[in-house]
Order: structure tokens, then sequence, then C-alpha cells
């Protein structure tokens, strides 16, 4: 920490889903440092910086050379948190971020309808489940990111051909996810945008360009359809005066959570039944939707703002003598 004065710590092993935030802190002069958590050390004996620390983890890291990146930023999560640090999206929203079946569960407690899952781990039992499934059905990786293990099935011999061939790809902490096929209305996906635990804008994905897969996922089969990307500007579409009953449930089971800044999808069937299945921690945003939208404030600087009030909270709980305060002067380092 230079100078000893609080900053901004963002959390993150991916460079470039980092830039627009980058260009976003600077534009509202924020001062902010980076912690690469691809590799690096932590000392339990020293205290954490003050500061603001956000937390940016991605459940994809392993596709990009960090398999372990989640593990150390748990470790660093619960060492910044049991110094009582201003954590944005803290431990619990790494523990959903990583795990589908984490995921459902917390939505489900919260009366937020999720498509039927069930999750096996070993071949035999992914054949076995997917037996009890009506066709058609698809597969996920509960760890996943990208639509990582997304595949349709159209009846459960296709399943057992796949799982017993070399094609077979295994999820990174061994749980495949068995779930109901959506057939949608309309092909989209609503992805609903949170900054500070309040709703920001809806987002439009358009599916129809050759999904064959699951729309739960389709946004995300690859990098040419993740928000982030360079994707067609009209798969991406801002709502207008988005209004829908889950904005509110949403919002509670993020606080519920500890989660404060988030992208959270649903489907509609042809029934007009939602169903959530994403919750993306480790949100981006599209900037040509943003600049179709003309949007009063875009998605990465509403970040930087949310967490530049949080860490004003911090340098004046620092001036009212706050018990933060006598660690603010010292740097521990996390590192690359």
């Amino acid at each position: 920490m230079r100078g000893g004065m609080p900053r901004i710590y963002v959390i993150h092993e991916n460079d470039a889903w980092v830039e627009p935030l980058r260009a976003a802190f600077e534009e509202l002069r924020l001062p902010f440092e980076e912690w690469f958590l691809g590799a690096g050390r932590l000392d339990l004996t020293e205290p954490p910086p003050a500061g603001v620390f956000y937390n940016r983890m991605s459940a994809s890291s392993h596709t990009r050379g960090h398999r372990y990146a989640p593990e150390h930023t748990a470790a660093v999560l619960a060492w910044l948190e049991r110094h009582g640090r201003r954590v944005a999206n803290g431990s619990r929203a790494l523990q959903l971020e990583v795990s589908k079946v984490a995921q459902y569960a917390a939505l489900e407690a919260h009366g937020i309808r999720t498509p039927r899952t069930v999750a096996a781990v070993g071949r035999d039992a992914i054949v076995e489940v997917g037996r009890t499934f009506d066709p058609p059905f698809i597969t996920k990786h509960n760890r996943a990111g990208k639509g990582l293990g997304v595949r349709l099935f159209h009846d459960a011999a296709a399943l057992e051909r796949y799982v017993g061939s070399d094609d077979f790809e295994q999820s990174v902490d061994g749980i495949t996810l068995i779930q109901e096929y959506i057939e949608a209305s309309e092909p989209y996906i609503t992805r609903v945008e949170f900054v500070g635990g309040e709703f920001l804008y809806a987002v439009r994905v358009d599916t129809s360009q050759g999904f064959e897969l699951c729309p739960a996922d389709a946004c995300r089969v690859d990098d040419a359809f993740c928000p982030a990307g360079e994707s067609p500007p009209s798969l991406f579409t801002i709502v207008d005066g988005f209004r829908h009953e889950l904005v509110g449930a949403y919002e509670r089971f993020l606080a519920a959570n500890g989660i404060h800044v988030a992208g959270v999808e649903f489907i509609t069937d042809r029934n007009g039944v939602a169903y959530t299945y994403d919750v993306n921690t480790n949100t981006n945003y599209n900037s040509q939707a943003e600049a179709d939208a003309a949007v009063e404030l875009r998605g990465m600087n509403a970040v930087a703002a949310y967490l530049g009030r949080e860490l004003e909270r911090v340098e004046q709980a620092a001036r009212d003598g706050s018990p933060t305060r006598r660690d603010s002067a010292r740097h521990v380092a996390i590192e690359a």
C-alpha cells in the first residue's frame, strides 16, 4: 500500500476482464491496486492493509491456467474478513460463484425457481441419473463459467455413449449436473445486473444464432458469446424500463448471501414460468449494448462508484478512530 492510505483492492486472475474497471477508476480518480491471485503467498501473521477489497475471482479460472486461484482467494478472503476489512463479494459470494449446486440451494431457499437439477459424481452415476430425466435434458459442470460441460441430450442412450467416450469432459471439481431442458417461449434469456445490491439494468441476450445447447448457458458457450467479448451488438440489448417480480427477490437473495455485485440470469418457458439458472458474481458488461441504450451509468462505472463510496466510509471510520485504523499503515504483499 502506497503512502499508508486506504485504497480499493481488486482481487482477480484475468487482466482482460479488469481493463474496463481500471478505466472507470481512472475516470473517477479513485486509488486502487490489483491483487492477481493466479499464484502467490499469504502471511497470516500480518494484518491486511486498510481499504475496500473487491473480489472478482472467476469459476472458469482453471481454463486460463489458474487451477487453484479460487482456493487461494478463499484463503485471502478468510484472512480479510477475520481482520474486519470491508469486502465486496466476500467468502459466501465466492462459494456460490464456484458451485452451481450451492447457487441453486440458496436461490430455492429464497423461493426462486431453478430448473430440476441432479448432481452426480462418477460416470456410472451420471448415466443412472440421466435415465431418470424426460428428454431432452442437458449436462453442465458444477464449477463452470463459459458454458463448460453444457451438452444437450435427446435420450439417455446418447448420454451413456458420451460418458463412455474419450470426448467426456469432467468437471474440474468432479461434479456433473444433469438438468431439465427449459424450452424458451422466445429465443432469448435475461440477465439482471446489480451493483451495491441494487438493480442496475437488465440485458436481453439473443440465443437464436445456432444455439443447440441449453439456453441456460448458451450466451457463454464460448468467448464469442461472453458479454465482455466482441460479439455482434444485436446479441445484447438493454431492456428499457425493465420490470419483473424477480428483481425484488434477487435483491433479497443477494443481500442475504453477502453479494454486492452480480449478474443473475433467467429464462422463461412457453408457459410463462421463469427459471433462474446462473448467478455471476464476476460480472462483465457489454459496452456496445450500453452505448446503444445510452444508459445513464455504465456497468463498470457503477461498480467503481460503489467501491468509491465504500472507500469513503472506510476513510471516515479511520478518521473517527475506528479499530481498523491501527492496521491502516501496514502493507502485506500478495505476490503474483
